[in-house]
């Protein structure tokens, strides 16, 4: 089963919001009690007693930004993405039967978490150093390449981040995407940067002919082009940082006192990765074998 159209998720800056709740906005109305409490105030002592009190509720409220593979609410009104469905998965061995979502817009999540609005972020957030110094990950459960969607035939042959500035091509990407940071480290100047709310803008604005390029995710980027006439994606390249090519990965967050959970999470989630189960609950949202990882959250966040 192919992942459905997807919004963006390109590799995430700390910011404003990197996208908006296009799939969840219907759902809110249902949802809406879910985000408006807070969870109780946890211990902070020898590693926070979180899973406890979820395994006592029965209940874990998963932060989701309304991003088509990663997490959101479908057309029924149901919760669903890679991260959710991941996250009932290894919930439900740790002993918590239930998901319940608490939709928001992506800038909001790190502040959504660590103010007890929910309980985990789930929306296949990149894992960065500077996201590091606000919450603990749990490690990869995927890795991402970018990839640029262009007209037909890519003519101006547009493969990475310096071929953009060397060709004076005009850029977009997402609200708060990693992609402007890359496209800036490779020289290209911020404020000439479209700035989009999504793919589907991203793509609409390549076959408008508004920019040459849109930079975002090698998974997003291939969907959201299937059915278009005009546009087609990249092949996937990593970015360079620091000179150096760079491979994003993706994960739950918690907050820094929830180390206890964050572990029983993580040992979970490898589990899943040996026995190939992790791939399969990630296939029917689009990924391949090729965004299989064993990248640790210590390696991305810099440690």
């Amino acid at each position: 089963m192919a992942a459905p159209l997807a919004l963006g998720k390109g590799r995430r800056i700390p910011g404003p919001s990197r996208r908006s709740l296009l799939a969840g906005v219907a759902a809110l109305g249902a949802l809406g009690a879910a985000g408006c409490s807070r969870v109780a105030t946890a211990s902070t002592e020898n590693g926070g007693d979180l899973l406890d009190r979820l395994r006592a509720a029965g209940v874990v409220r998963l932060g989701i930004a309304g991003e088509i593979p990663f997490g959101y609410i479908d057309k029924n009104g149901d919760l669903t993405g890679e991260a959710p469905e991941l996250a009932r998965v290894i919930f439900k061995r740790l002993g918590v039967d239930k998901v319940q979502p608490v939709p928001t817009e992506f800038g909001s999540l790190i502040p959504g978490l660590n103010s007890q609005q929910f309980d985990v972020v789930a929306a296949g957030m990149y894992v960065n150093p500077d996201r590091c110094e606000q919450v603990i990950f749990a490690d990869p459960d995927y890795q991402m390449l970018d990839s640029f969607i262009v007209r037909k035939g890519n003519p101006k042959g547009l493969h990475s981040y310096q071929d953009i500035v060397a060709k004076k091509a005009k850029f977009a990407t997402g609200t708060g995407y990693a992609e402007i940071e890359y496209a800036v480290d490779a020289g290209y100047k911020q404020s000439d940067i479209l700035i989009v709310p999504d793919q589907v803008a991203g793509l609409n604005a390549v076959e408008a002919g508004r920019v040459d390029v849109f930079a975002g995710t090698a998974l997003t980027t291939r969907e959201v082009v299937k059915k278009s006439s005009k546009a087609e994606a990249t092949p996937p390249f990593a970015p360079l940082v620091k000179g150096k090519p760079h491979v994003d990965g993706g994960a739950f967050a918690f907050r820094p006192t929830e180390t206890k959970l964050r572990d029983a999470f993580n040992a979970e989630l490898h589990k899943l990765k040996k026995s190939g189960e992790l791939f399969r609950i990630l296939q029917p949202f689009g990924f391949t074998k090729a965004e299989m990882t064993d990248l640790t959250a210590k390696e991305l966040c810099g440690g």
